[in-house]
C-alpha cells in the first residue's frame, strides 16, 4: 500500500537534484530557482500525505466489508442448521416470500430383526415418507397439510394424511405480544412430551425411537406460545383413532409447559388425559377401540373382554430435559401412565412407568455417534409391541411386564438435506407369566433426504 508514496518521494528528490544542477549553471537565478524547488517539494509532500490518508481510509473500508461478509456468512450458516434440525417443532418458521411451499421428507431403508421381531425376513423398504404443503390464506392465517406416503407403522401401502390444519399465527398481537399465542385447528400433533418433535428421519439421530415413543395426530384445537424463556402448549382433542368422528363426548386434554433456564438447557413438564375411549363391543356396536396416541409402538387399548367392557382411558405425566453443548446433546424423559377400563368384574387398572436417555456426540463435522436406552415397566402386564411382532405382543392377550431397549448407531450428514444412518438395537423383556421376550434385536440402515 506504500508504493505510490515512495514513488512520489523519489520523484521529488529527482526534481530537486535537477533544479540544483540547473541553478549551478545559472548563478543569477539561483535564489528564484531554489525558491521554486522548495515550493514544488512542499506541494509534492502535501500530495503524498493526502494520498496516504486516502489509502488508509480505503484499507479501513475494506476491513469493514470483510467483517460484514463474515458475519453474513455465519448468519446464513446458522439459519441453515436451524432449518435442518427443526422439523415438526412448535412454532414453525415461515418463509413469507413464497405463496405455496411444497416439501418432502423421504427415507429408504434396510431392516432386519430376530425371529420374534417385526422384520425377520430382512427387507428393503420405503420408510417414513411424506409430502407437505403450506400456503398463506389471509394475513397471518395459513393452511398446512402432510400426506403420509408410507409410514413405518402402516400395515398397508395406502396414503393417509397426518397433520392438516388452519393456523392463526400471532394471535397474541391483539394484546401487544405476537409470540404469546398461536392457534391451530384441524388434525394436529398431540403436544405431549418432546420426542414427537424430533422423530422424523432427518431430525432423529437414530433409526428407531424410544420404547414409549409418544406421538400421534388427532382432531381438535391447540394453542401455543412463549413469554420470554417460558413456552406452553394446550390442546383439546377427540382422543380416539377415528379421523371421521368421535364416539365419546369426553375429550382428550393436553398441556405442556417448558422453560429455558440457560441457553444450553431446556426442561418441560407435560400432562394428558385421553378421555374415555369407546370400544367396539356387542353392547356399543361402534367405537374407536384404540387411542389416537401412540405408545410402546402401538396404542392404548382396553384390557377387559369386549363382551363386558365399553370404554377405557389413560392419564399420562412426563418430565423432559435437553442439555446441549458445542458438538452434542443429552436428552432424557421419565413418565407415568395411569390406565383403567370399566370391566365390571375385574380391576384392570395399571400404573406403567417409562423413560429414556439419549446422547449424541459429533466426531467430525459430518460424522456423529448416538446411543439411547429406554424401558417400560408395567406391573400386572400390558400389551406392549416394542420391536416385537405386534400380532403376538399387542393384539393377542399376551401381557408384557417389563421391556428394555439399548440402541447404538452412527450417522453421516452429507448436508442438511441428506443423512446416512446405521443402528443396532438390543431388546428384551419379560411376560407376566415369566416367559422371556427375546429374539427381537434390530439392525437398520437408512438414507434420509428432504427438500
Amino acid at each position: 500500500m506504500g508504493y505510490p508514496g515512495n514513488f512520489l518521494r523519489s520523484l521529488g528528490i529527482a526534481v530537486f537534484a535537477a533544479q540544483v544542477l540547473l541553478s549551478a549553471q545559472e548563478p543569477k537565478s539561483a535564489d528564484a530557482t531554489l525558491q521554486a524547488i522548495l515550493e514544488q517539494n512542499q506541494k509534492l509532500q502535501e500530495q503524498v500525505r493526502a494520498q496516504q490518508k486516502t489509502i488508509e481510509a480505503l484499507n479501513a473500508r475494506m476491513d469493514e466489508i470483510r467483517q460484514a461478509s463474515d458475519r453474513h456468512e455465519r448468519e446464513l450458516r446458522g439459519l441453515e442448521e436451524r432449518a435442518g434440525s427443526s422439523s415438526q417443532a412448535i412454532p414453525v418458521e415461515r418463509d413469507r416470500e413464497h405463496e405455496v411451499r411444497i416439501g418432502a421428507e423421504v427415507a429408504v431403508s434396510f431392516f432386519s430383526s430376530g425371529s420374534a421381531g417385526q422384520f425377520p425376513k430382512a427387507e428393503f423398504r420405503v420408510d417414513d415418507s411424506r409430502v407437505t404443503i403450506e400456503a398463506p390464506v389471509w394475513r397471518n392465517v395459513y393452511f398446512f397439510t402432510e400426506l403420509n406416503l408410507l409410514t413405518r407403522e402402516a400395515n398397508a401401502a395406502t396414503f393417509q394424511f397426518g397433520e392438516l390444519y388452519a393456523e392463526f399465527e400471532g394471535v397474541g398481537a391483539l394484546w401487544g405480544n405476537p409470540d404469546s399465542m398461536t392457534l391451530r385447528a384441524g388434525s394436529v400433533n398431540t403436544p405431549f412430551g418432546e420426542e414427537y418433535q424430533v422423530r422424523g428421519p432427518m431430525a432423529n439421530p437414530l433409526i428407531s425411537h424410544s420404547l414409549s415413543d409418544i406421538w400421534g395426530p388427532d382432531e381438535g384445537v391447540v394453542i401455543f406460545g412463549k413469554f420470554g424463556p417460558v413456552q406452553y402448549a394446550m390442546a383439546v382433542l377427540n382422543g380416539g383413532i377415528s379421523q371421521l368422528r368421535d364416539f365419546n363426548a369426553d375429550k382428550s386434554l393436553v398441556g405442556r409447559i417448558g422453560w429455558d433456564p440457560a441457553p444450553w438447557l431446556h426442561v418441560s413438564a407435560s400432562a394428558m388425559r385421553t378421555g374415555e375411549i369407546s370400544t367396539v363391543s356387542p353392547i356399543t356396536s361402534t367405537g374407536d377401540n384404540l387411542t389416537a396416541l401412540w405408545f410402546g409402538n402401538a396404542f392404548f387399548r382396553a384390557l377387559g373382554p369386549a363382551a363386558r367392557t365399553t370404554n377405557f382411558q389413560a392419564n399420562l405425566y412426563e418430565a423432559d430435559a435437553v442439555a446441549k453443548w458445542k458438538r452434542g446433546d443429552l436428552r432424557a424423559a421419565f413418565g407415568e401412565v395411569r390406565f383403567k377400563d370399566n370391566d365390571p368384574l375385574v380391576d384392570n387398572s395399571r400404573r406403567l412407568r417409562y423413560g429414556f436417555m439419549e446422547a449424541v456426540q459429533s466426531i467430525t463435522d459430518e460424522l456423529y455417534a448416538a446411543a439411547r436406552y429406554s424401558e417400560i415397566r408395567a406391573p400386572g402386564g400390558y400389551p406392549l409391541a416394542g420391536l416385537g411382532n405386534a400380532g403376538t405382543y399387542f393384539y393377542r392377550p399376551s401381557l408384557t411386564e417389563e421391556l428394555r431397549r439399548l440402541s447404538v448407531g452412527f450417522g453421516y450428514r452429507f448436508g442438511p438435506p441428506l443423512v446416512l444412518k446405521l443402528e443396532y438395537s438390543w431388546e428384551n423383556g419379560r411376560m407376566v407369566n415369566g416367559t422371556a421376550r427375546n429374539h427381537e434385536d434390530f439392525f437398520g440402515a437408512q438414507l434420509g433426504l428432504k427438500f
